[in-house]
């Protein structure tokens, strides 16, 4: 009889998109009414020939690894959890119709708590003019589990995708990258010295646009109804939850092409700037691989170059290059580096 211990590979040897792939390449779409599974912001199906395709996402935000509700207020939460499962709908260039919202609570949570994490949800349903239509709860052993499924819809034609970037396709960033990244480094900072010392009070009134942006943030459907106003349709789309480093990444990989962005194009918010500055940290660093900033990058024609030109808040930061030539970025001072993508790791060792 062998005595060879069974190997033991750690998830975090793969980590949370090397685990998709894993997990992907054993199925395969075998409805005709399946147009995109796995490997996008969202699934698309269509079940007629005519009308609109369906879009869905689903996500998870577990206590402790996406949010500490030791400064993360339960209405905030509940806003959050909608937002960051809209924002993928828009990411496929379509619109957000339905929600389901199903969670996990532990004995700690009280009935007001979950009153105030359903004003959050609900006023993430009203602003986005979204309807709540089912959901799930459960006990949990320990801390809050949410998981959102999002569902949109769009004309199969108008779908974007993350693999259709092209060659000589212009990359553009909408909004501000980098401030919610800061927002939490503010808050965990407070966090620390508040357990060092409770009778400290927080410091954050000078850093609310920061700290807004990691509590409460957006998604840009505003951007999505510009592109439908011009009448332009994105090569490639993807929103940056993980970091911009992370999201160009997957553009590149699923389009088989490179990427060369410019450090001057990359939009950094100025308070960002100054509070990375704050904390001894590269504002290029922290829009590269921060995270949770819930903007689009996205790729386009430069045929289509006027469209954007004019529409507010987006920038145009670097061109789509051959595969062979990488992911580089190109400093103010003309250095090129190699842009690592480091987003953010789920599966830790």
């Amino acid at each position: 009889m062998s005595t060879q211990k069974p190997t033991r590979t750690e998830i975090s040897s793969l980590g949370e998109f090397g685990l998709i792939d894993r997990f992907a390449k054993h199925f395969e779409s075998k409805n005709p009414s399946t147009l995109k599974g796995i490997s996008d912001d969202a699934a698309v199906f269509r079940f007629s020939e005519s009308g609109p395709a369906t879009v869905v996402s689903t996500d998870l935000l577990v206590e402790g690894i996406h949010f500490d509700l030791m400064y993360h207020p339960m209405r905030h939460l509940g806003y959050k959890a909608v937002v960051v499962n809209l924002s993928d709908i828009y990411a496929m260039n379509a619109v957000p119709r339905q929600i389901t919202f199903s969670m996990a609570l532990s004995s700690k949570v009280s009935v007001e708590a979950v009153d105030e994490l359903m004003e959050g949800v609900k006023a993430a349903c009203e602003e986005y003019k979204v309807d709540l239509i089912g959901g799930d709860t459960t006990s949990s052993l320990r801390g809050v589990v949410l998981s959102v499924t999002a569902i949109g819809e769009a004309m199969p034609e108008k779908i974007v995708y993350r693999d259709g970037a092209k060659v000589g396709d212009l990359v553009c960033i909408t909004g501000n990258l980098g401030a919610a990244y800061l927002g939490l480094q503010i808050l965990e900072r407070e966090k620390q010295l508040y357990l060092s010392n409770p009778d400290i009070q927080p410091v954050l009134d000078e850093a609310t646009t920061l700290v807004g942006a990691q509590l409460k943030p957006e998604a840009r459907k505003d951007i999505v109804a510009a592109l439908a106003r011009v009448e332009l349709v994105p090569t490639s789309m993807i929103d940056i939850s993980d970091g911009l480093a992370s999201e160009l990444y997957h553009i590149c990989k699923q389009s088989g092409v490179g990427a060369l962005i410019e450090e001057s194009g990359v939009p950094i918010h100025p308070d960002a700037q100054l509070k990375a500055l704050d904390f001894k940290l590269d504002p290029i660093t922290c829009a590269l691989s921060g995270g949770e900033d819930y903007e689009l990058l996205f790729t386009i024609n430069p045929k289509d170059v006027d469209k954007v030109k004019y529409l507010p808040d987006i920038y145009i930061a670097g061109e789509i290059v051959p595969k062979e030539d990488g992911l580089k970025l190109n400093t103010k001072g003309g250095n090129l580096h190699e842009i690592p993508a480091q987003g953010w790791k789920h599966f830790k060792p």
